[in-house]
């Protein structure tokens, strides 16, 4: 068991006056942050989902309102043709990588539209994991065909700036087919596929790093039973879950979280409501919507969802547009944002 040093916070929810900035501040259980009471978004989170690219998509990205059980719908294309893509966002706007290239492209959350360029990789790769916090967007890891074991390389951009990435530092280990999330402080990095010797191992490990500073991942925690890989994960502020993925022979339905601000081992959760692997997830402060994925021999359109502060099973949220999987997924309320 991993032991860390507690810090002295105060209770998630706790008010306090800021006297530097006359506003009045909120607590989340990690972060300080403004309480706007003109903005419900800013209160309690954006609710707008999308699910980008990927195989078997025709580079079409859908939408969700993660709040309202129903089907996606068309919010545009992403500008190549590509897969085993992830990605991340701010508040505005999305930015995502992959298909074994170092291209970074960008979409407006609320806009409808066709994604554009933003920038390079500092090495070109695809199946990376991302986060982000309100700032920054970090890419961890990945695969190209030259190196088949796996990368190492954390690459982060300020998702505003359009621009090449620069150099954040390591995950511990080299590997792909994990997946990202954060809270307002961390990144996380959950397992993936490991190192030469190794092709198609899952590895079981969490690992995490201070989004606003630079340097290598540190050991954060463990899955709670068996290793995956091709997994999809989301989080809000607090909590953070790791649902489905593969372990060989088969796919599997298991969802289970972690704590987002203390490290140790993962719980079960529950379960989803189909097992898949390579399926994109989003999330607000209140819920995780899974959406595709693969189990062969097909790809499927299935969305389900689960309220993440409870435990249990996923229950049916709607359709995409078409069955994909190996997309990047990003949403304006995740748990990176406070």
């Amino acid at each position: 068991m991993i032991e860390h040093p507690s810090l002295d916070r105060p209770p998630s929810g706790s008010i306090r006056f800021n006297t530097d900035s006359a506003k009045l501040e909120i607590y989340n259980g990690e972060a300080w942050w403004d309480i706007d009471a003109t903005s419900p978004e800013k209160r309690t989170g954006g609710t707008r989902g999308l699910y980008i690219g990927g195989q078997n998509s025709g580079n079409e990205i859908d939408a969700i309102n993660i709040a309202s059980t129903g089907n996606a719908t068309d919010f545009g294309d992403v500008h190549y043709s590509t897969s085993n893509l992830d990605g991340t966002s701010d508040r505005t706007r999305a930015v995502f990588s992959g298909g074994y290239g170092n291209e970074i492209s960008k979409v407006q959350i609320e806009s409808q539209g066709n994604s554009s360029d933003f920038g390079d990789l500092t090495a070109a790769r695809g199946n990376i994991h991302c986060a982000a916090d309100r700032t920054r967007g970090l890419f961890m890891g990945g695969y190209n065909p030259s190196n088949p074991g796996g990368m190492n390389n954390i690459d982060y951009v300020t998702i505003q700036s359009d621009g090449n990435a620069v150099d954040f530092g390591d995950i511990r280990d080299r590997n792909y087919e994990g997946s990202g999330m954060a809270s307002p402080i961390r990144a996380i990095a959950t397992g993936g596929d490991s190192t030469p010797g190794n092709i198609g191992q899952a590895v079981g490990y969490i690992d995490a790093v201070i989004i606003s500073t630079l340097g290598n991942a540190v050991e954060f925690g463990e899955q709670h039973t068996f290793s995956t890989w091709q997994r999809s994960c989301a989080s809000n502020a607090v909590r953070g879950l790791i649902m489905g993925g593969y372990t060989s022979p088969d796919e599997t339905n298991r969802i289970e979280f972690i704590s987002m601000s203390s490290a140790g081992k993962a719980k079960d959760f529950g379960d989803l409501t189909s097992s898949h692997r390579y399926s994109y997830a989003v999330s607000s402060p209140v819920r995780v919507c899974r959406a595709g994925g693969y189990n062969a021999p097909a790809s499927t359109d299935i969305i389900d969802y689960v309220q993440i502060m409870t435990t249990g099973n996923a229950v049916d949220f709607g359709n995409l547009t078409s069955a994909m999987n190996k997309g990047a997924s990003a949403s304006n309320g995740h748990g990176g944002l406070g």
